[in-house]
């Protein structure tokens, strides 16, 4: 084999492996996270957990995330927030989900409790998202912090804290496929 045949073989070596690899650091979407921080893919949008925990109510930065809450939970119950990223890479503008659960593996689920807008910039606020937007959209409060995710907040049974893995499930507002995201505890 002569010396361009074998750079012009090597060549096409290193275009299919860089096709194959993608070509960048973007991890394809799927509708199952094994765990936070994966992208998850719902009605042409692309989701990402950025972080979920128990939130305390004596912390002077979680009694910001719990302004605008009507309700309190029971002294065997935890405030527990997911802070959420939504990315529309398309160029069309899509609803961003407005139905989250948490089921446990007693098969328990769990609904998001209602957070005043009016008092909680850091809520997730269901809303269309146009071509190339986030949510949390960039300058605003909940992305200028170091979450940089909206919450969605739920009061769960301390029981059910041990009954892992928590899943959280992103419902389809257009009867697609949902999405499932192995929470961590």
């Amino acid at each position: 084999m002569t010396l361009l045949a074998r750079i012009a073989l090597l060549s096409l070596t290193a275009l299919a492996a860089l096709a194959a690899g993608g070509c960048g650091n973007k991890i394809d979407t799927a509708i199952v996270g094994e765990t936070e921080g994966i992208y998850v893919g719902v009605d042409d949008l692309t989701y990402q957990v950025q972080i979920s925990r128990i939130l305390n109510p004596a912390s002077r930065e979680d009694q910001a995330y719990l302004r605008g809450v009507s309700e309190e939970p029971a002294a065997d119950e935890v405030w527990f927030g997911v802070f959420m990223r939504v990315e529309n890479e398309t160029d069309q503008e899509h609803p961003a989900a407005d139905r989250f659960r948490i089921v446990d593996t007693q098969e328990e689920e769990f609904e998001p409790v209602d957070i005043d807008p009016e008092l909680n910039v850091f809520g997730y606020q269901p809303r269309p998202v146009g071509a190339g937007e986030l949510l949390p959209a960039p300058n605003s409060p909940a992305y200028d912090n170091t979450i940089r995710g909206e919450l969605i907040l739920f009061k769960l049974p301390v029981a059910s804290l041990g009954n892992r893995p928590l899943e959280l499930v992103i419902e389809s507002a257009t009867g697609g496929d949902n999405a499932v995201v192995d929470i961590d505890v």
